[in-house]
């Protein structure tokens, strides 16, 4: 993979340096040019035309120079990519569950596009869509569909200019807290959603307004906008008296670590208060939580769901294919719909739900077979609990306890 990383770097860099776009826009320019001096003085025309030749070649030369680069750049990259791969078999299409429902797919990179700040690329997907979408009514090509001609992504202009406006207010946060470590408007968004969060048990305010104080507590001495006798320590007590008093009820063994540390403040690296000032990770984390109930409150998960699948698809894939070539040497299919036959090894960051396996049957619960939990507090399958019981009392498997069916309670996953 270091050849592949390499190859990829090489060319991106080559995509970078490229002038062609700035080559491109003085051609357009010249054109323009020429054009309002003929429009000024007609009977310029054949001189106007004749100055351009020269310009507009030498961009034109330009801008194949920087492509061929590029190309070059891109087979050498294909190559070393064929080379990698060259033995891998790919995987087999016959089965494509997403193939019926091409809108569900472009929503998903829409989504995605909108997530990552390509607010001019997502535009342009949606008003294409559009156009796409109402040029197949209008033939009646299409027939019944399930999408609307207005908004074929499943989001209209309303909807998608309201996104836009959050996801652009979240990137302006987000690079104030990465790039100029500036709390301010990640501490004033929280505020505007103070109720909201706290529906959440969200510690997000918390975590900011103490970073703020801890900011302010390591900061060296204030030149012009306070008294020169005004140190780090002492603008962080103003900032804790002006702020905490809000966080004292929910948050006072905290607020007390942070009062106490001002006592050591001379030596804080030897306190007991240490960890919470010499936290290297601490900006990362505030972000990474901002951004997880900056989405939650927009009803969207922290991490793109179309990243997530195609991530978790990337490691399942050679089990897959593994488990397909098995099943085509032996000639067997594997019939049980909604479960693997394997063990798929994802991370546990990428497992959202959870399943049961019902300790009587050894079989994984499901929306037609879920698990019921007995009075005595053991839970089994419902098929398992109808077997057990026949209609009537019996005696809980795993306890002397003994219930009646509809006293089971059923248990969401």
């Amino acid at each position: 993979m270091d050849a592949v990383q390499k190859e990829h770097d090489r060319l991106w860099k080559r995509s970078k340096s490229s002038n062609t776009l700035d080559c491109a826009q003085q051609i357009i320019d010249a054109l323009q040019n020429a054009r309002d001096a003929i429009a000024a003085e007609p009977t310029s025309a054949t001189v106007s035309l004749a100055k351009l030749h020269n310009p507009v070649k030498g961009s034109f030369d330009a801008i194949n120079a920087s492509l061929k680069e590029i190309y070059g750049g891109h087979n050498k990259y294909t190559k070393v990519l064929d080379r990698l791969f060259k033995d891998k078999p790919l995987p087999s299409n016959e089965i494509d569950a997403l193939s019926s429902h091409p809108a569900l797919v472009h929503r998903a990179i829409y989504l995605h596009l909108l997530r990552e700040g390509l607010f001019d690329v997502a535009t342009t997907l949606h008003a294409e869509s559009t156009a796409i979408s109402s040029m197949l009514e209008e033939k009646a090509v299409l027939g019944a569909r399930d999408e609307s001609t207005a908004a074929p992504l499943g989001i209209d202009e309303t909807e998608s200019n309201r996104m836009q406006e959050q996801f652009t207010s979240m990137y302006h946060i987000l690079y104030e807290l990465r790039e100029n470590h500036n709390l301010r408007p990640a501490i004033s968004w929280a505020r505007d959603h103070t109720k909201a969060l706290e529906i959440r048990g969200s510690n997000l305010e918390f975590e900011l307004c103490r970073l703020q104080y801890v900011k302010l507590f390591l900061a060296e001495m204030e030149d012009a906008s306070e008294q020169e006798s005004s140190t780090g320590p002492q603008r962080a007590l103003k900032y804790a008296r002006e702020e905490f008093q809000a966080f004292s009820g929910r948050y006072l063994l905290e607020l007390r670590q942070l009062a106490g540390a001002m006592a050591f403040c001379s030596n804080l690296e030897e306190s007991p208060y240490q960890s919470i000032f010499d936290n290297h990770t601490a900006w990362d984390e505030v972000v990474a939580s901002f951004t997880r109930e900056f989405c939650a409150l927009m009803e969207l998960s922290a991490d793109s769901p179309l990243y997530i699948a195609a991530t978790a698809g990337a490691i399942a894939l050679p089990t897959l294919l593994k488990l397909q070539n098995i099943m085509q040497q032996k000639r067997t299919e594997w019939t049980t719909e909604n479960e693997l036959p394997v063990e798929i090894p994802l991370p546990p960051s990428y497992q959202f739900h959870s399943i049961f396996v019902c300790p009587v049957s050894k079989e994984q619960t499901t929306d037609q077979n879920p698990p019921m939990m007995m009075p005595c507090g053991h839970v089994i399958a419902q098929e398992s609990l109808h077997r057990l019981s026949k209609g009537g009392k019996f005696k809980c498997p795993y306890c002397p306890s003994e219930s009646h069916p509809r006293d089971a309670k059923k248990v969401f996953l």
